[in-house]
């Protein structure tokens, strides 16, 4: 439970947009999800400075970073497992999983028992373009769990494809590494509690305590 060692990301890096959909209705469950007291994302010290990095690259490139999450608490990853297992709601199904089971979302690999959300380090973003202020098109929508959210897919065409990869090679820069499942996901290779997940709650205040 202790956060000394994490930071609220907008305080160290503000030029980055945050939409945390978690704290939202709008995800893969439809509830907002426990442990998300505020929509503000926060990382390690290590990782934030990292992320700062990458921001800072692309800004010259003419882009910002949008973040859809990033330190998860563990209770937050219990209930995804426990929806997967139990609930039969799948209301959101056509959004985020059309074309597949929900069983097939942990055989898949798109959720898993333990997140490294959790250890705070990992992070869920995507590119805006500075002129339009609008999403970078990447082909597929932060969440949508499927073949076309790979990274190396095929099936979206090479400007998409391109898109993808400006903000993969700036991650793996930056000192973060990719999950071949889903684009927007990048979690730092030296993080520093590699062993750790924790429980605190989603909050600014918590940090402060």
């Amino acid at each position: 439970m202790d956060p000394s060692g994490f930071v609220v990301l907008s305080e160290q890096v503000p030029q980055i947009v945050q939409e945390i959909r978690y704290h939202s209705t709008f995800n893969f469950i439809g509830e907002r999800i426990d442990g998300y007291e505020q929509p503000c994302a926060l990382l390690t010290k290590e990782a934030a400075r990292a992320l700062k990095s990458a921001a800072n690259e692309l800004n010259v490139r003419g882009y910002r970073l949008k973040v859809f999450d990033a330190y998860r608490p563990a209770c937050s990853v219990r209930q995804f497992v426990l929806w997967g297992i139990e609930d039969q709601d799948i209301r959101m199904k056509p959004f985020f999983y059309p074309d597949l089971e929900k069983q097939e979302l942990f055989a898949k690999g798109y959720i898993a028992k333990r997140s490294s959300h959790s250890r705070g380090s990992a992070v869920d973003l995507t590119l805006i373009d500075m002129l339009s202020g609008k999403e970078v098109d990447m082909g597929s929508p932060f969440d949508l769990f499927g073949e076309k959210s790979h990274p190396d897919s095929r099936s979206v065409t090479d400007e998409q494809h391109e898109n993808r990869m400006i903000l993969q090679k700036t991650m793996l820069r930056s000192g973060f590494l990719p999950l071949d499942c889903e684009w927007w996901h990048f979690c730092l290779e030296d993080e520093p509690f590699p062993d750790t997940y924790f429980e605190f709650p989603v909050s600014p205040e918590y940090l402060r305590r």
